[in-house]
């Protein structure tokens, strides 16, 4: 009883640190069509912020990229970003995270985290698509259209 009660506590222990966790919370209506980017120069691989332009240009979205250290209060609705990759097997992004402000107060954000991945596999996701999913969650719907 005792040695099962260990195998099974061991298990435990073994996969909950092969934790992957994605957690959105999305952005509500928003009264601006445009979404300033603070650029961070720390993010090592450009398709990042390619991709998250990309994806909010198709929502209806104009983005314009500011300086980074910009204020989030530099524009009605303004994001932040950072992300890094690993190296294990192959060259995979281990974090994400993306803020976005309205008038200077958070308004959404969305993580992906797979550095406790350890052996779990699933870690080894495509940047590109995991960026598009997590904006397409970010922001939910297309921009407003003013009339």
């Amino acid at each position: 009883m005792i040695r099962s009660a260990s195998w099974t506590l061991a298990a435990t222990a073994l996969l909950s640190g092969c934790a992957i966790t994605q957690n959105v919370k999305p952005v509500g209506a928003l009264e601006a069509r445009e979404v300033c980017v603070v650029v961070n120069a720390a993010v090592s691989q450009p398709a990042f912020l390619t991709t998250y332009v990309r994806v909010l240009n198709e929502k209806g979205y104009t983005v314009r990229q500011l300086q980074a250290g910009s204020p989030v209060t530099e524009c009605e609705v303004t994001s932040t970003y950072t992300a890094n990759w690993r190296w294990d097997l192959a060259l995979y992004m281990a974090y994400a995270e993306i803020k976005v402000f309205n008038k200077g107060q958070p308004a959404g954000e969305a993580i992906y985290d797979s550095t406790r991945g350890g052996a779990n596999m699933n870690k080894f996701v495509n940047g590109e698509n995991k960026i598009a999913e997590l904006v397409n969650q970010l922001f939910p719907g297309r921009a407003s259209v003013k009339s």
